[in-house]
């Protein structure tokens, strides 16, 4: 039984203060629930959401991480760094990081096969530009992210990784995929990873879904069969709209 996943993805938002304030909050609305819950905040938070999530079930994820587990990289955190300080979740090929940093589909491959090399999940984040959409080749786009993403990636691997699909056209922006649309490449991705493995690697992975996701549209979304959690961008800034979108 696939089990619910809410991740909220901080980008570069929140100072230190903001940071804690915000965990204080957290931590006091938050209640032991089913659905799995993490933050991914910048490097710079990740310490201090570690110490105050402490004894709680809410986890804590990495925003990127580098292919290389140390050299002459100025600027980069190794995925064992992050293990060290005791981060849970790592988001990888983010659509941001695409976009502004280059970020490839083999790069994004390199990423998951040093993560899981360590105890981290990671968010394999894929999704297609308006311009494709329109274009009619969303499918195609998605499906080429997934093989090559996923090259060498064995099937035991894919029992630990989460899955993102975020519609690059509906992030930041207000808008948001339909929830047949974001359920039927949701189903789509499920049905690739069947391809690529197995039936039971397709039904046991965890796919999330991100592009404007609100208080006022979680439960649609998540009511979707193939939709197993959401990826929360501007909503989980604030505590109270982050606890909504959880309690779904």
């Amino acid at each position: 039984m696939r089990i619910p996943f809410i991740a909220g993805n901080w980008k570069m938002f929140k100072s230190r203060m903001e940071t804690v304030d915000f965990a204080r909050e957290f931590k006091q609305l938050y209640k032991d629930t089913d659905v799995r819950t993490a933050i991914c905040a910048p490097y710079v938070h990740l310490d201090t959401l570690k110490e105050i999530f402490d004894g709680t079930q809410i986890k804590v994820g990495a925003q990127n991480v580098h292919f290389e587990d140390m050299g002459a990289f100025t600027g980069e955190v190794s995925a064992l760094m992050l293990e060290e300080i005791g981060v849970d979740y790592c988001i990888v090929g983010h659509s941001e990081r695409r976009q502004y940093f280059a970020e490839t589909d083999e790069t994004v491959n390199k990423k998951l096969h040093k993560l899981f090399e360590t105890s981290i999940v990671p968010i394999m984040c894929v999704g297609e530009v308006l311009e494709q959409r329109e274009a009619g080749i969303e499918t195609e786009v998605v499906k080429k992210q997934l093989r090559r993403g996923l090259s060498g990636i064995e099937e035991e691997q894919i029992k630990k990784l989460v899955i993102a699909y975020e519609p690059v056209w509906a992030i930041g922006t207000g808008l948001t995929a339909s929830p047949l649309q974001a359920e039927e490449m949701c189903g789509i991705i499920r049905n690739t990873i069947d391809e690529l493995y197995s039936p039971q690697a397709g039904d046991g992975v965890i796919i999330q879904y991100g592009g404007s996701v609100k208080p006022a549209n979680a439960s649609e979304i998540m009511n979707m069969p193939q939709i197993d959690g959401c990826l929360v961008g501007g909503a989980s800034l604030k505590p109270v709209d982050f606890m909504e979108i959880i309690d779904f």
